[in-house]
């Protein structure tokens, strides 16, 4: 079965980075399922929520937009070109920066931002934006 992403692209259109949500960002679903787990099961559903939601989040930049789905049964999906984005933030807290994940805020022309919260590595998320924004504008 192909990845929702891999199932969007539009002819001409290619991968430049794809990204994860961090396990560590789940930490509390891991935690509170693995506390639990001897509570008659309890902890189980914690750690298939944590594993639903490690396994159905979806972020990439493609050589014409940065595309991130979340969801299994309910998907929630954001679509921004590369040329509509004004700017990228990277917010990670002490713990983020020891364990290497944080939130990236996309902000869209106009009012629209897009945080995405959790992103392992989001600097080599960050990067590969800028670069693939940089070659979209060199075609142009």
């Amino acid at each position: 079965m192909s990845s929702y992403v891999e199932g969007a692209l539009v002819e001409g259109e290619r991968i430049v980075h794809a990204g994860r949500i961090s396990a560590w960002a789940l930490w509390h679903l891991i935690g509170l399922g693995i506390i639990l787990l001897p509570a008659f099961g309890i902890g189980l559903v914690f750690l298939i929520i944590a594993y639903v939601r490690y396994q159905s989040t979806e972020l990439a930049v493609t050589t014409k937009r940065v595309i991130v789905k979340h969801g299994f049964i309910r998907r929630q999906t954001v679509e921004i070109n590369l040329s509509k984005v004004e700017s990228i933030q990277v917010d990670q807290g002490v713990l983020g920066r020891m364990l290497n994940f944080g939130t990236l805020i996309v902000a869209g022309t106009g009012t629209s931002h897009a945080p995405l919260a959790g992103i392992a590595d989001p600097m080599a998320f960050r990067k590969a934006f800028i670069e693939a924004q940089d070659e979209g504008q060199e075609g142009i």
